[in-house]
């Protein structure tokens, strides 16, 4: 494990927020392993914790193909999902409160009392698409959370269905009325579960667990898709739109 580890966290935090994420991995002799990376990450997190924000779940990243093939590594990985970056659909996204604004269309699952599965859904995951380490690798990945940012949920007529657990569909990414990728609903041959299993192992190794109600973000088949001041984002499952968004150079994020 790495010296200083919430001194460290303290600068990622900071960075975080100051929109110039990862400054650390400017340093060509900073080096992390898997285990450091997640301390760091958890070490942020429950600094938010501390400051009063709340964890509503987490992400699984780096599974399908477009992401494995555009990042040039496979995971999985596991990012942190926080209450005050949940999103309403139709959000409209100050392009200017990101670091290089991208976004995946991805399903995501609610997690019941008994660990079960309580509805599945599509979102937007928003990210600072930034690397700074002359080669990307997982820890890198790893310690900035993902490049999570956010997620744009959609209305609560989808956040109630589990139809889409077993049946087949496919999901697309629409900006500005062009379809720029199609694709499986789920990463994971699996589907859900294998996500679910995976970070439930994850979590473990640090003493930390899927609780009821939280969100878990599965991964995308598709990738990751720089977007910018006045694009429009549109995720659909058979071609029906499902969750959307705008991006604007200045403008309040809307909140769930």
């Amino acid at each position: 494990m790495i010296r200083d580890i919430k001194k460290l966290a303290i600068q990622q935090l900071s960075d975080y927020r100051n929109k110039t994420p990862g400054t650390c991995f400017d340093d060509l002799d900073f080096i992390l392993d898997m285990d450091s990376a997640y301390e760091l990450q958890n070490t942020v997190a429950d600094i938010r914790v501390t400051e009063g924000e709340v964890i509503i779940g987490y992400k699984v990243g780096c599974t399908g193909s477009g992401t494995t093939r555009q990042f040039g590594m496979k995971g999985p990985i596991r990012g942190t999902l926080f209450g005050s970056e949940l999103l309403k659909n139709g959000a409209e996204l100050d392009f200017n409160a990101f670091t290089n604004l991208a976004i995946e269309g991805e399903m995501a699952v609610q997690i019941g009392d008994n660990g079960e599965i309580i509805s599945a859904f599509p979102i937007i995951e928003l990210h600072n698409f930034v690397f700074r380490a002359p080669i990307k690798t997982l820890p890198e990945l790893i310690t900035n959370n993902g490049l999570n940012a956010g997620v744009v949920c959609p209305d609560l007529i989808w956040q109630k269905s589990t139809r889409y657990i077993s049946q087949s569909a496919q999901l697309s990414v629409k900006i500005n009325s062009e379809v720029i990728a199609v694709g499986d609903l789920w990463s994971l041959p699996q589907g859900p579960s294998g996500s679910i299993e995976w970070l439930e192992n994850n979590l473990k190794n640090w003493n930390r667990s899927i609780l009821p109600g939280n969100i878990i973000l599965t991964g995308t088949s598709l990738g990751l898709y720089p977007v910018q001041p006045g694009d429009k984002i549109d995720i659909s499952i058979n071609k029906e739109t499902t969750v959307s968004c705008t991006v604007s150079a200045k403008t309040r994020i809307s909140k769930t």
